[in-house]
């Protein structure tokens, strides 16, 4: 006998085994996310009052064009994973939740993808 109870078993409702990663890519992005944005905070006081071109020398450094990759990715990631679970715990109609979803997943990928080319694009100097 399992500790599910009668209803659930019938509409095969359960465990879908997959919110412990859910909540660990969380917990990672987010501590990614601290280093990070330091780094990030630090290095635009560093150039705040700085010309463009200065700008465009320290993102040419590989250094600083790889934070950059990584806070684009890791914030990008982190924000998809919080959406899901507002979408999922608030968005109460079957089609527009996955509508919503894919909408936000999507939207996240285009936007990194975006962001990741425009770093690249940069520091290569194109």
């Amino acid at each position: 006998m399992g500790l599910q109870n009668p209803l659930g078993r019938v509409r095969g409702l359960g465990s879908a085994k997959a919110g412990v990663h859910h909540w660990w890519s969380q917990r990672i992005t987010a501590i990614a996310l601290v280093p990070l944005t330091l780094w990030f905070v630090y290095s635009a006081l560093m150039l705040a009052g700085s010309d463009y071109s200065v700008g465009i020398t320290w993102l040419a450094q590989p250094i600083n064009s790889i934070f950059m990759v990584l806070l684009v990715i890791a914030t990008f990631h982190h924000l998809q994973l919080g959406l899901q679970v507002v979408i999922e715990d608030y968005v109460h109609h079957e089609a527009v939740k996955l509508l919503a979803l894919v909408i936000v997943k999507l939207s996240s990928i285009g936007l990194a993808i975006a962001a990741i080319f425009s770093i690249i694009k940069v520091s290569f100097g194109g």
